[in-house]
């Protein structure tokens, strides 16, 4: 059975203590170990938002977390050690570096869902961790 957005937030609500919600995105921390913590967001994409052709019923979910200021990292580096990713990729958005993954939320079960949201937050606090030794994010 396909994920509606709903679902998908009740799931979240239970699981993590969310720090920010407004009716198209999560944000919440997410302890990644060794002490270390990743700020996570979720943000749901309708379907008329996405280019034609690629929408589905309930849209997509955009997961990203932060892995440092664009300006405090060798671009290239974090570049090539992304690509080293099996999901994801990395954007800069408004002077952060953030690794961001997309699914279809109606490819996803609720089940399915902790997998690329456990492996986003942990390879942006790996790639954080990686270059600049801090846990800022």
């Amino acid at each position: 059975m396909a994920t509606s957005w709903i679902d998908l937030v009740g799931y979240v609500r239970f699981r993590y203590e969310i720090f920010q919600q407004t009716d198209r995105t999560l944000r919440f921390h997410l302890p990644t170990g060794e002490g270390r913590t990743q700020r996570v967001a979720v943000h749901h994409v309708e379907p008329d938002a996405t280019p034609a052709g690629t929408g589905t019923g309930e849209g997509w979910i955009l997961i990203e977390s932060a892995v440092a200021g664009a300006d405090n990292v060798d671009l290239r580096q974090l570049l090539e050690l992304a690509g080293q990713s099996v999901i994801g990729g990395v954007v800069i958005v408004d002077g952060v570096a953030l690794f961001r993954h997309a699914a279809a939320l109606a490819d996803l079960s609720l089940a399915g869902f902790d997998k690329p949201f456990q492996l986003v937050a942990a390879r942006a606090d790996e790639l954080e961790h990686l270059l600049t030794g801090a846990d800022h994010f």
